[in-house]
């Protein structure tokens, strides 16, 4: 991704618990520069009073919203009325849309019709449209420190709080692998990643308690690894194979 992205981070304060915002910021901060944070609710009702703490330490705008009639969500509504405005504005290239709604995916696709990269944050309870919808996204369980910790395997006090490697989910690698390999059946780690971020936006190695795709993939018995010097720089590049080549 492209760290020069000027990004729009727009929260939907009404379905985003507060306890996730530094975590939020900081992962947001790795895909580009947060220029506009705003986040909308109703912030005459007590269950906003917990945000109402966070919002001057991390200089988030908040955006009063009134629900004007009973069962509607307008928070939606002006959250996607100020997420047009803004892109016809033309000082984003980019979007992060934190909310678990479905209600965004149809902003969401209309984001990046207009050539906008778009970033979803929610919980794992986001129904699968929305999460397609983006061009990556990242659960909001998983940025918690105490959840994942320096270490690129799962720790025995992690147990419950990552997800399986499934079978679908190793098939998804391996697919992939094979989509962009050589003749000889290697395949650039790096570009791996990439397709597998395109066709699963919700990849991430953090949802199985690895911090990055390599030590993932070192961990499958199917993988054959290579480390090779990047001839136009410093380091090493990481290749992969299926064994049963």
């Amino acid at each position: 991704m492209d760290k020069d992205l000027n990004l729009a981070v727009l929260i939907d304060g009404d379905n985003i618990p507060s306890k996730y915002v530094k975590e939020m910021l900081e992962e947001i901060a790795k895909y580009g520069n947060p220029t506009i944070k705003r986040i909308y609710g109703d912030w005459t009702k007590p269950s906003l009073v917990k945000w109402k703490d966070v919002l001057l330490k991390n200089a988030i705008t908040p955006v009063q919203q009134y629900g004007y009639t009973t069962g509607k969500n307008a928070t939606d509504s002006a959250m996607i009325i100020d997420a047009m405005d803004i892109l016809y504005s033309g000082k984003v290239n980019g979007f992060s849309l934190v909310s678990s709604d479905s209600d965004f995916t149809r902003l969401a696709i209309r984001l990046r019709e207009a050539g906008m990269t778009v970033f979803g944050i929610g919980e794992k309870k986001t129904p699968d449209p929305f999460i397609v919808s983006c061009d990556k996204f990242i659960y909001l369980e998983i940025l918690q420190k105490n959840q994942v910790g320096k270490s690129s395997t799962p720790k025995k006090s992690d147990k419950g709080k990552v997800d399986t490697l499934t079978p679908k989910a190793i098939e998804l690698i391996l697919s992939t692998i094979s989509d962009v390999e050589d003749e000889e059946g290697w395949a650039f780690l790096g570009e791996v990643g990439k397709l597998i971020q395109k066709k699963q936006p919700n990849f991430d190695p953090r949802n199985y308690g690895f911090r990055k795709l390599t030590p993932l993939v070192k961990s499958l018995d199917q993988m054959e690894i290579e480390s090779r010097k990047n001839p136009k720089g410093s380091g090493n590049l990481i290749y992969v194979k299926t064994k049963s080549r």
